[in-house]
């Protein structure tokens, strides 16, 4: 928070657009999934900049991140600016201002606003506790509050308009086009409604998803420690290691080359393109790393189990897939999944 911003309601908080090394270091830490689910503000009403009673409000889940990314947009980006660079001549530079503005943060329970429309907390009912709750009559003469397209799943705009009187407008897929939407008069081209997930964004997302493996690779290893105390008579953390080398591979398939690959691998389900390479690997390192052993069929039934599984939990990260479709899969992949690496685990006794 940077000041104050007085309206008929009281002084409104007002934060700042540029982020701090210590958000820099939150966002990090959230893709890594480090305290992800307290990293959240409070729910409520701030400003940007020197908004008036004329001017614009956003409306925003209460994850730190959303928040930050939308508040990091308002100041005017560089398109924007050479746009307006274009009209006013070459060499002539306008000075970086910020969107006059307010903020409405809905109560999300500290989920990202695509999450929370598909579980309802970004919704309709929140959406008019909340309008009510901060008194947005009064704090602006208009009556528009803009939304962020990602969030449309969960919220019935008739029925907002209905019982607030403020007509919700979506605005684009993108924060960092939000300057173009308001000079466009609150209108958004085809681009900035195409919801896209190119190759870096995937693999930004992949980091979380080696973190969210961790409790399967322990569960596996301590497994392999246990064999290995049986048929040795001793720990042999060299023997273990060794053999759970497979395993970290095949949760690697799963987690980062599966989300990387994601467009080229054959197959819509998640479960089945992770299936896929988790064998493509096994064939790739079972001539090299165990050749002629008998339990090859161990690893065909177990390693592609776990790439699949990892895969199909990158499901809620995507664009590929509804809450419904994820719902789907699930019912038929993890059944399989399980029985395949039990089937596995049995063989590998004998």
């Amino acid at each position: 928070m940077i000041g104050g911003v007085e309206t008929k309601v009281g002084d409104i908080p007002v934060v700042s657009t540029k982020l701090t090394f210590k958000d820099t270091l939150g966002s990090w830490r959230m893709r890594w999934g480090l305290g992800r689910y307290g990293y959240s503000i409070e729910p409520g009403i701030y400003a940007v900049g020197k908004p008036k009673s004329t001017s614009p409000v956003f409306v925003s889940a209460n994850y730190k991140m959303s928040f930050d990314r939308l508040r990091q947009q308002l100041q005017q980006g560089q398109k924007l600016q050479q746009l307006q660079q274009g009209k006013q001549g070459q060499g002539k530079k306008k000075e970086r201002g910020v969107i006059d503005s307010f903020i409405l943060v809905l109560d999300t329970k500290g989920i990202n606003v695509w999450c929370a429309a598909g579980k309802g907390t970004f919704g309709t009912e929140e959406l008019i506790k909340r309008i009510k709750a901060v008194k947005l009559e009064k704090v602006v003469s208009h009556r528009q509050i803009i939304l962020p397209q990602l969030g449309a799943p969960g919220v019935a705009a008739h029925i907002v308009a209905k019982k607030t009187g403020f007509k919700p407008v979506y605005g684009p897929v993108r924060a960092k086009d939000i300057p173009l939407f308001i000079k466009n008069g609150m209108k958004a081209d085809e681009k900035m409604r195409r919801v896209e997930f190119p190759f870096k964004e995937r693999l930004i997302l992949t980091p979380i998803e080696i973190i969210g493996s961790y409790k399967i690779l322990a569960g596996v290893f301590v497994f392999l420690a246990v064999i290995n105390l049986f048929k040795t008579g001793g720990l042999n953390i060299q023997n273990t290691l060794y053999g759970f080398l497979p395993y970290l591979g095949s949760a690697l398939v799963g987690a980062v080359l599966v989300p990387a690959f994601l467009p080229w691998i054959p197959g819509k389900s998640f479960a089945f393109k992770g299936w896929l390479l988790g064998l493509l690997f096994v064939s790739v390192i079972g001539n090299i790393y165990f050749p002629g052993q008998s339990g090859y069929l161990t690893w065909v039934l177990i390693l592609p189990a776990i790439s699949a599984f990892i895969a199909l939990n990158f499901t809620g990260c995507s664009t590929y897939t509804s809450l419904s479709g994820v719902k789907k899969e699930m019912r038929w992949a993890i059944p399989l999944i399980v029985l395949s690496a039990v089937a596995g685990i049995i063989v590998s006794f004998f």
